[in-house]
Parts: C-alpha cells; sequence; structure tokens
C-alpha cells in the first residue's frame, strides 16, 4: 500500500514500512511543510501494529540537505509564537524518536544538519558507500537545535560530537562506520536491499519484546536528554540576534568566507 503525503511517500508491505523524503530537487531539504510530513507520518505509526520496522531514505542523491535556508516559512511577529514555531523541526526528531517499531535509516548521499539530527533519531542506520555526514549550523553563526545534541553525542562521544557540531567537521562513510555511527556501508546501487535485509532480521523477533526493549533502551540513554537541551530554541533566537550570525548568512548566500568578531 502507497500513500503519498506532499513531501515524502510511504510504501507498507507486510511488516515493513518505507518512508521516502520526496523533494529531490532541493537536496530533500526540510522546509516547514516537509517537517509536518515528517511529524504527521511519524504519528501515523502509531495505531498500525501491523508494520514491525519502518526505513527511512531520500529520494534522488541525497537522504537530506537538512533545514531549507531558501525556504523558512513565514516567521511569526510576537517571541511567544517564535518559540513554538522553532520547535517544527524539534517535534518532527522527536516523533521519530518515539516510533514504537524500529527504524532504519537508509542512508544515501548527505545527510546535513538537520537531515543529520533524522538520521541519529533512528535505531539503525545503513550507510551507502556515497554517504556523508555534517553539522553546518556553526557555520552559519547558530546552534544545533531540535534537542539533537545529546543524539549524537550518545552515539559517537563527546569529543567527537564537538568535532562535528563545534568543528563544523563533514564526515565520509568509512569514518562514520569507524564511529559506530553506521552498522555497515555498502554499495549506493544495494543500499536499499541491505536495509530490507537488516528489516527482515528485526521482522522475524518477537514485536511485543523488540519494541519495549527498544524503548527502554532509549530511555536510559536520553534519561538527561531533556533536562540539558530545554533552552536550544532560546539559544537559538540569541544567536540569531548576533553580528556574526548575521555575517555568517551574508556569506553564505554571497559565497564568501566570513569575518566573526563575536559580536
Amino acid at each position: 500500500m502507497s500513500e503519498r503525503f506532499e513531501h515524502l511517500t510511504v510504501d507498507r508491505s507486510g511488516h515493513v514500512a518505507t518512508v521516502t523524503f520526496n523533494r529531490p530537487e532541493k537536496a530533500n531539504a526540510l522546509n516547514p511543510g516537509h517537517l509536518a510530513d515528517i511529524e504527521a507520518v511519524a504519528q501515523s505509526f502509531r495505531d498500525d501494529t501491523n508494520t514491525r520496522v519502518v526505513i527511512f531514505t531520500g529520494a534522488g542523491k541525497h537522504f537530506s540537505a537538512g533545514a531549507d535556508l531558501t525556504d523558512p516559512g513565514e516567521r511569526p511577529d510576537t517571541v511567544v509564537a517564535q518559540r513554538r514555531w522553532l520547535r517544527m523541526g524539534e517535534r518532527a526528531v522527536q516523533s521519530v524518536y518515539d516510533m514504537d517499531q524500529i527504524t532504519i535509516a537508509a542512508w544515501n548521499g548527505a545527510a546535513m544538519g538537520g537531515g543529520a539530527c533524522l538520521a541519529t533519531a533512528m535505531d539503525l542506520r545503513i550507510g551507502a558507500d556515497d554517504c556523508v555526514m555534517g553539522y553546518p549550523e556553526i557555520d552559519i553563526g547558530v546552534n544545533l537545535m531540535w534537542k539533537s545534541l545529546p543524539l549524537i553525542t550518545h552515539l559517537v562521544g563527546p569529543a567527537r560530537a564537538k568535532r562535528l557540531v563545534v568543528g563544523g567537521e563533514r564526515v565520509a562513510a568509512s569514518v562514520l562506520l569507524e564511529w559506530g555511527l553506521l552498522e555497515v556501508v555498502v554499495p549506493r546501487e544495494r543500499l536499499m536491499d541491505e536495509a530490507g535485509e537488516w528489516a527482515a532480521r528485526y521482522v522475524a523477533k518477537p514485536p511485543v519484546p523488540a519494541q519495549m526493549i527498544k524503548r527502554s533502551v532509549n530511555a536510559i540513554v536520553s534519561a538527561l536528554d531533556t533536562a540539558v537541551m530545554h533552552m536550544d530554541v532560546d539559544q537559538y533566537m540569541l544567536t540569531m540576534s548576533t553580528g556574526d550570525q548575521r555575517a555568517a548568512i551574508k556569506a553564505y548566500f554571497d559565497k564568501t568566507d566570513p569575518t566573526f568578531a563575536g559580536d
């Protein structure tokens, strides 16, 4: 059975569903509509007791280029409304993290920024040999939001998380595998077959204990996440008010190198 949202498609077959981000012309960049679709599709699995594994992938070359800076949506006028509006990405990531089903990222090409946040919210990550990860937020003068800093820190440890999020390093498949962020790396043309084979392993497990164990593991590792990250929207709003952020955005669109003064 195939379902189509505005920015993604869902194919359910037996006990496995495949969610495909479907803005290939934008490298599956995440605008407000796309984030709303991700939240909606994740929630659609709440009452789906037949599906045991959900594979996420990106149409075209990339998994997701992250937040769409060319289509950020209309920012509300009041601070109260802005704080709630800015949580749309957090809601999308959290809805994926909270799914009962085992989730697998079939990671093709780039997962940048928000795309990396989504990939790290999933239980398993199968990498194509062309996959790459990066968090470009630092280079546009803002912090990492969407309550996603703990996700990458849990997976790769503090020092490597700082290399990615503070240093802005872009890391290729071989390094992601070495760091334990990927379960396996396969040729691009084998990606979906490999993801399907992994899905079949988990479909074969009894779903009740599998889902309970998944949620328990998530609860253990994320016990302090909200306590640490509850102000990331406010931190973002602070960084958005700085001269450095304005310089970073101008340089991004002008394709020049910015100079940061710390103001």
